[in-house]
């Protein structure tokens, strides 16, 4: 993905050189359209690339120490938790959350079992703040 946006970032800047050497209004604003998108797409995908090396730097230092979430008996093809299963994992670890909000292997495993329950969203929102808490623990 980083090579593909990287190829992306440097057609989109000689397009810009090109539509500025066309010199008309509608080209000029394409050029500045360009220049503006290319490092934004990059900004996103390096910040992507920080939390995800983070999580997983994360994610073997707690495998190391054993507290990774046991993975459940019953689970979908897809690897999914089950339906029911879904509420009862996310409370347990959710309380483990509240009796210990400076932690950040409690707010990890949270995150684990939020993306194991399909709830990407919120499992984004718990690790980032495992990699806060982490970064404060240093």
């Amino acid at each position: 993905m980083a090579a593909a946006l990287l190829l992306y970032v440097v057609v989109a800047g000689w397009l810009a050189v090109m539509f500025l050497r066309v010199a008309t209004p509608v080209a000029i604003g394409m050029a500045i359209a360009l220049i503006v998108i290319a490092p934004i797409g990059a900004w996103a995908l390096v910040r992507e690339l920080i939390f995800g090396f983070a999580a997983d730097r994360l994610g073997r230092t707690l495998d190391a120490e054993g507290g990774m979430p046991e993975a459940p008996e019953r689970l979908t093809p897809s690897g999914r938790l089950m339906r029911e299963d879904i509420e009862p994992l996310i409370a347990q670890y959710g309380a483990a959350v509240q009796s210990e909000p400076g932690d950040w292997r409690a707010r990890y495993r949270l995150g684990v079992v939020q993306d194991a329950a399909g709830r990407r969203k919120d499992a984004r929102a718990s690790i980032r703040e495992a990699i806060r808490l982490s970064r404060t623990r240093l």
